[in-house]
């Protein structure tokens, strides 16, 4: 079922598959929108209620007219269809926000995956002379330049052309610069993740940045029993290269909270 969800400011579509049991949340990159899911989402929806939504400005959600913050919009989303526990599979920026509300609302998570993630507050994360080049390129209005950017960046295990992974970037990008003046930072979590206490598994991709992987790395000893995972042929977008390994490692820990 798919609707539009009120949220302080605005509104983001959402799209729930209905059923019984724990429900499993799915959280999207920042280079990407919820369709990022395809090919994971049919599979998990056999097995688990499966919710999942555009943040503002991506994909079917609108853009934001009103200050917002990324971990706020996942608990309205989460009063909307009246969840009081569920079990959180992020990507990246999505990682970064279920870590968040992991750590303001505990009791509310019951479980964590966690696919090469972000966090607030991990020093290093983006460089500044990635961030500058995208400034560059943004000032030029050099969309083409921004994608191929993005799929050296990000995509670097894609093949020529890449076309689902540039796709995925062209439909992003504009919400990089709609939101950001809206868009508040949620507090910084990373020296909090010590304090995580949720079952927990992180999958890294070895053909990512090597400041992702660092810092994967990092959380993953940081969080108490995470499970580490190494994707060796994986880059920053493990739905679309490996999206049997996601789908099971997903599972196996909705199983492990039922």
């Amino acid at each position: 079922m798919e609707l539009m969800v009120p949220v302080k400011g605005g509104e983001v579509w959402a799209d729930d598959s209905g059923g019984d049991g724990l429900p499993l949340v799915l959280l999207h990159p920042g280079i990407g929108d919820s369709r990022i899911w395809d090919t994971v989402g049919p599979r998990l929806a056999q097995r688990q209620r499966v919710i999942r939504y555009d943040v503002r400005g991506y994909g079917r959600s609108p853009a934001p007219t009103a200050q917002y913050s990324l971990v706020e919009d996942l608990v309205a989303v989460l009063n909307h269809f009246e969840l009081s526990r569920v079990v959180l599979a992020g990507s990246s920026m999505g990682a970064a926000t279920a870590v968040s509300l992991a750590l303001s609302d505990p009791s509310r998570v019951a479980a964590l995956a966690l696919l090469c993630p972000g966090v607030t507050g991990c020093p290093g994360l983006v460089s500044q002379e990635l961030m500058a080049e995208i400034e560059a390129l943004a000032m030029a209005g050099d969309m083409d330049g921004l994608v191929a950017l993005g799929l050296r960046t990000w995509a670097a295990a894609g093949a020529d052309g890449d076309a689902e992974a540039a796709a995925q970037l062209r439909a992003a990008i504009p919400a990089w610069f709609s939101n950001y003046p809206h868009q508040v930072p949620d507090p910084p979590a990373f020296e909090r993740l010590g304090e995580l206490d949720t079952p927990c598994v992180l999958a890294l991709g070895e053909r990512d940045q090597p400041e992702v992987v660092q810092c994967n790395e990092e959380m993953a000893a940081r969080i108490p029993g995470c499970r580490l995972v190494r994707l060796p042929g994986c880059d920053h977008l493990p739905t679309l290269r490996e999206p049997e390994t996601v789908a099971g490692l997903v599972l196996e820990l909705c199983d492990r909270v039922r």
